[in-house]
């Protein structure tokens, strides 16, 4: 049975709060499995949760499910960047190589933490994309654990376009930010993006988990939307800062209140973050970790992967924020893409494919 809690969105707020929950019904029955957060500045509108977090038992989602979020990571590590560079740690213009030493000599030497934080490297990729993979690329994947397992995936893939000349999506310019932190403070990545995210926006259900030991709160992720096929042979074991953080929809809302207030890191560091730095073909902006909408100051994160679908909208101006989380690989999209249209944070905002068909965890 799904979990469904639908509440009055209080005085002002242009949110239908029995259209969404109609909506949400009407996709579980269809696609979706998961579980989908709505709020504004007088609080909850929408919670529910639907379908399994463990087909082969019959475990049901609920709202306290920890979901994998996939490339949504990306904003943590983008923010303990900015941390450490608030820090004197490290600059925006701080080399790859000055770090990384002798490791991946083949890629250019101005690689800078802005041009892998824009995604303006131009270096390769260590896995290719979701939709071009055979199954031999999951294979290469499954057992890594640590950013530097990365390094010797990239050893021979080249450099796929001039430094700064465009913007293209990319996973492995964000396993090196990880590695660049990792090796300039002597703190693995998920320690750092709890002492720097989680720990000061109370996101004490959020976390780097194992995917060959999942603890029981956790959704399993499953390669299609029937079936027991799960996804622990294609994605990294544990998160490299691209991807592999598990959350829950209402951690997620924290992260977002936490985000605006200062919490995390200060408000310069955040107008850096929020600037667009590039754009798809579509037109839609990406600035240090997070993707904003064209016309507004709508943030967004999503993540795609095997097993795996994820968007979550902040709009500061408005106080909107809306979370969907889905535990198989294309299982949040109907449900999200409606949410786009449904909810005035970015209904003018037509959702950019573009964006989920991004790589491994993108």
């Amino acid at each position: 049975m799904p979990i469904i809690v639908t509440m009055n969105p209080g005085p002002g707020t242009r949110v239908d709060a029995a259209a969404i929950s109609e909506l949400a019904q009407r996709c579980a029955g269809e696609s979706f499995c998961g579980a989908v957060r709505v709020e504004a500045e007088h609080g909850l509108i929408h919670a529910s949760a639907h379908g399994f977090a463990d087909r082969a038992h019959e475990i049901g989602n609920d709202l306290d499910t920890r979901f994998a979020t996939a490339s949504a990571t990306k904003g943590c590590t983008a923010l303990v960047v900015m941390r450490l560079i608030e820090l004197g740690t490290l600059s925006l213009s701080t080399t790859m190589r000055s770090v990384l030493g002798p490791d991946l000599a083949h890629l250019d030497d101005e690689i800078t933490v802005h041009h892998l934080l824009s995604h303006r490297s131009g270096i390769g990729e260590f896995c290719p994309e979701l939709h071009e993979r055979s199954d031999g690329a999951g294979v290469r994947q499954c057992a890594i654990e640590s950013p530097r397992a990365i390094v010797a995936l990239l050893a021979d893939v080249p450099m796929r376009s001039e430094l700064n000349t465009e913007f293209r999506y990319n996973n492995a310019g964000y396993v090196l930010l990880a590695l660049i932190a990792e090796r300039t403070t002597g703190v693995p990545i998920d320690a750092l993006i709890e002492r720097f995210v989680l720990a000061p926006a109370q996101m004490t259900r959020t976390g780097m988990l194992a995917y060959d030991a999942l603890p029981g709160d956790a959704a399993i992720g499953y390669l299609d939307r029937h079936g027991l096929t799960t996804n622990v042979h294609h994605v990294p074991n544990r998160g490299v800062g691209d991807g592999g953080l598990f959350t829950t929809v209402a951690d997620t809302t924290r992260f977002w209140l936490a985000l605006e207030r200062g919490a995390i890191v200060g408000e310069r560091s955040l107008a850096l973050m929020t600037t667009p730095h590039g754009a798809t073909a579509r037109g839609t902006p990406y600035g240090y970790g997070f993707w904003l909408h064209p016309r507004s100051d709508a943030l967004q994160l999503e993540g795609y992967d095997a097993g795996i679908s994820f968007r979550s909208v902040h709009q500061p101006s408005t106080r909107i924020t809306w979370t969907v989380a889905s535990n198989w690989t294309d299982g949040a999209w109907e449900l999200a893409d409606q949410l786009d249209h449904l909810i005035p944070t970015s209904a003018s905002n037509p959702p950019d494919p573009t964006i989920r068909r991004t790589g491994p965890n993108s």
